[in-house]
């Protein structure tokens, strides 16, 4: 029995971008494109009526923009909310910030290849998000004076962490995967995926995106440490 292909919704105010974003997906045997919207608005109403699993969401558009249609669509009560990906360019990274708080699972650069595109959509259907390392520290480097000082007070569901799981959330924050925290801690892959689902359950956080932009906020990783 063959599974059911990934199903996408397209949200972007410029038609052809939309156009070949379609051309892209639609070329694999695993991911339909099931509908297209011009504006936030819109995309909410679309993602309503379609049910897509994945939200395309460009930030920038009349009407609702990306950032607050993202906040509505990820908290519609369904048994299995949308994933979305959220398109941006480099001057907008600020609003990619918001998309990320907004429940965002990840986001793309509008110039993704269409190799990189196709495998993230893949990743967020899963129920993983894409973390891209070098352009998520560079965010949040430039957001650092919103950040806490270092000698903040610890908030207190962080202090319900062991401190192996900090060490997991950190290597997270950094964009490292599952295999690369196992082999930085010396342990197995299995043991991460436990170590990440204590850390999301225990600080109600909805995936590892989420997961970076706290330990970020709340001060357990610094801008610019590696």
């Amino acid at each position: 029995m063959t599974s059911q292909p990934v199903r996408v919704l397209l949200v972007d105010d410029q038609p052809l971008l939309r156009t070949g974003f379609r051309m892209i997906l639609e070329a694999e045997s695993d991911i339909a494109v099931v509908g297209e919207s011009g504006d936030g608005e819109a995309a909410i109403a679309d993602t309503r009526a379609l049910q897509p699993d994945v939200v395309l969401m460009d930030i920038r558009m009349p009407r609702v923009d990306g950032v607050e249609a993202t906040r509505r669509i990820t908290g519609t009560a369904r048994e299995h909310s949308p994933r979305v990906l959220v398109l941006t360019t480099f001057d907008l990274d600020e609003y990619v910030v918001e998309a990320l708080r907004a429940g965002a699972s990840g986001f793309l650069l509008k110039d993704v290849p269409a190799d990189d595109l196709v495998a993230a959509i893949r990743t967020v259907a899963s129920g993983d998000a894409v973390v891209a390392p070098s352009i998520t520290r560079r965010l949040l480097d430039m957001f650092a004076t919103r950040l806490p000082a270092t000698n903040s007070p610890t908030p207190a569901n962080l202090q319900q962490l062991t401190e192996r799981e900090r060490e997991v959330l950190k290597l997270v924050a950094r964009g490292y995967s599952n295999a690369e925290i196992a082999a930085d801690l010396v342990v197995s892959e299995t043991t991460v995926k436990t170590h990440v689902g204590n850390v999301l359950t225990k600080l109600s956080l909805r995936d590892r995106v989420q997961a970076a932009v706290y330990a970020y906020e709340s001060g357990l990783v610094q801008p610019g440490a590696i």
